[in-house]
């Protein structure tokens, strides 16, 4: 065992978030952890990576062992290159070089020195820390960040320092790695090349991650669900198996446990009528006994709060009808998506490229993307990050063939959009104009700028569809995890009901049942649908023609 975690209390003042979180990680053990957005999966990371010490219980990580973490934020980074936070951020490196370069000046006679220069040596060759540079360069060429190395780490984008952090885990030679949503931002070559590091890696890895391509590659997942641990052997697809059987188990027990409070209640109300009516003393206390035993069992039977009850689409579908019209009864809230279904679907034609070819400034991107989008169907862009894809749909939504920096320049072909079309977009990144307003505050601020009816009521509504509550109400859309920023995303997206949608990337930051959700909305949606997700499970859901952008 290399980790062990016991979290007993972690409260944010009243608020109680975690009460019983206990795992351990084994040497070389691939552990994805999961859990609703929410339920407290980045306060947990900040507990183990030690960011974090205001709770009850224990986090201990087995004595000698190197243990990396991705930085979540990276302020205060000043000038230093993206080579050397890599390298700095890898374990006795820093140390080692150190040494090699200023001892050969000091060192003199001082057999001490020398020795420890003599160690050093060795030490850095066994780490192969003499290639680390070429060997970190080319990884980021993998990445598709050539000709970063030398540039400052405060440059890069949010997507690209993530990128960055992934590159220094995978060369730090830990024996612990934890790892918050490494594949957000990565195109479908760099994440198979992380997946395929990961399964060959010896290291030690703690995932925390809704990719469902990943999760399907671990050994175990730990699932963090009202304010305990679960533990479940096997990958994603073992997960869904034996969630539906602890799920259809759980049931039944708060079941019982209901049945039980309301026998318990009419038990309460008919020993007080009981001892009311009588006029023995001897009576009178026997059923002022009886009354308080069942109060007191009721009371500790109503501390136990409802669970979360969740299971995957395809093992509801297995369930045996008693099971199923529990589960219907018990599960989860989730959001709701307010989306027109098949039934309405014209056929128009809503999006046509012929021999499109795009660029911008004397740079050409791609050519020869055809492209025939009707009402019910699907199109997926295809391609690697920086190919044309956002570039593709920003021309198709600004209709721009001017030539400037700001706008893509069309080379050749032709590329149109239905003029009457509405179109529903959900970005990566949220309109800074929206980022400082309260989240109330920035659902009417949109309807408002789109010229779309808006008032308490609807406002309310669209909070309860997705989710929210009326803090999260008040919190500034920057102070909003990425799920719940990605949920206000797809209420901007679907705020004028859109006949088109164009989605860039949106399963990043949803959670499992966020995200089943999202599918089984578009699976009914009657409109079209132009899509980028490098999601395989996503990808086989929404199908539709595949059209690559640049080089495969």
């Amino acid at each position: 065992m290399i980790a062990d975690v016991r979290i007993t209390d972690k409260s944010f003042g009243p608020t109680v978030l975690m009460t019983g979180v206990k795992f351990s990680v084994d040497d070389g053990e691939k552990v994805g952890l999961i859990g609703r957005n929410g339920a407290g999966k980045t306060t947990l990371f900040g507990i183990l990576t030690g960011a974090d010490k205001d709770f009850t219980g224990s986090v201990i990580f087995r004595r000698g062992s190197v243990v990396v973490v991705t930085a979540q934020e990276h302020h205060d980074v000043g000038d230093i290159t993206v080579l050397e936070y890599i390298l700095s951020g890898l374990p006795e490196y820093a140390r080692l070089r150190h040494i090699l370069h200023t001892y050969p000046e000091t060192m003199g006679n001082d057999m001490a020195k020398i020795e420890e220069y003599t160690q050093a040596l060795d030490r850095f060759g066994q780490k192969g820390f003499y290639q680390i540079e070429e060997l970190v360069t080319e990884e980021l060429r993998n990445f598709q960040m050539d000709g970063m190395a030398e540039r400052p780490l405060a440059s890069l984008s949010g997507g690209q320092k993530r990128l960055v952090e992934v590159v220094k885990i995978m060369h730090a030679q830990a024996d612990l790695a934890l790892i918050d949503e490494p594949t957000n931002h990565m195109d479908y070559v760099a994440k198979k090349q992380f997946i395929d590091w990961m399964k060959a890696s010896k290291q030690a890895m703690l995932v925390i991650t809704h990719d469902r391509d990943v999760l399907k590659e671990v050994d175990r997942i730990v699932e963090l669900k009202d304010g305990v641990t679960v533990n479940y052997e096997g990958n994603y697809d073992a997960y869904l198996k034996h969630n539906a059987f602890a799920t259809s188990n759980a049931m039944n027990e708060y079941e019982t446990v209901a049945r039980r409070i309301a026998n318990l209640k009419d038990k309460v109300l008919q020993f007080r009528r009981m001892k009311e009516r009588t006029r023995d003393p001897d009576t009178i206390k026997q059923f002022k006994r009886r009354e308080n035993q069942a109060a007191i069992e009721l009371a500790e039977l109503e501390k136990i709060e409802k669970p979360t009850f969740w299971i995957d689409r395809e093992h509801v579908a297995q369930l045996d009808y008693k099971v199923a019209d529990r589960y219907q009864k018990f599960k989860a809230r989730n959001i709701h998506l307010r989306m027109k279904d098949g039934a309405m679907r014209s056929r128009r034609k809503l999006v046509e490229a012929r021999d499109v070819a795009l660029g911008y400034g004397d740079v050409l991107l791609f050519e020869g993307v055809n492209i025939d989008l009707r009402e019910g169907e699907a199109v997926e862009l295809r391609g690697r990050n920086g190919a044309g894809k956002t570039t593709l749909i920003r021309a198709l939504l600004a209709g721009s063939t001017q030539d400037s920096k700001a706008a893509p320049v069309l080379y050749g072909g032709t590329l149109t959009l239905d003029p009457h079309v509405r179109v529903g977009v959900y970005e990566q990144e949220i309109a800074p104009t929206y980022l400082n307003m309260p989240l109330h505050d920035a659902i009417e601020q949109m309807y408002i700028d789109r010229k779309l009816a808006i008032g308490e009521t609807k406002i309310r509504q669209l909070m309860g569809d997705y989710l929210f509550t009326d803090t999260d109400g008040m919190t500034p859309l920057v102070r909003l995890s990425g799920g719940q920023k990605a949920r206000f995303q797809i209420i901007s997206m679907l705020a004028n009901d859109p006949q088109l949608l164009i989605l860039d990337e949106p399963t990043n930051h949803l959670d499992l049942p966020s995200i089943e959700e999202l599918e089984t909305a578009l699976e009914r949606y009657a409109g079209a649908i132009l899509y980028v997700s490098h999601d395989d499970y996503f990808r086989r859901k929404i199908g539709g023609v595949v059209v690559q952008i640049g080089a495969v």
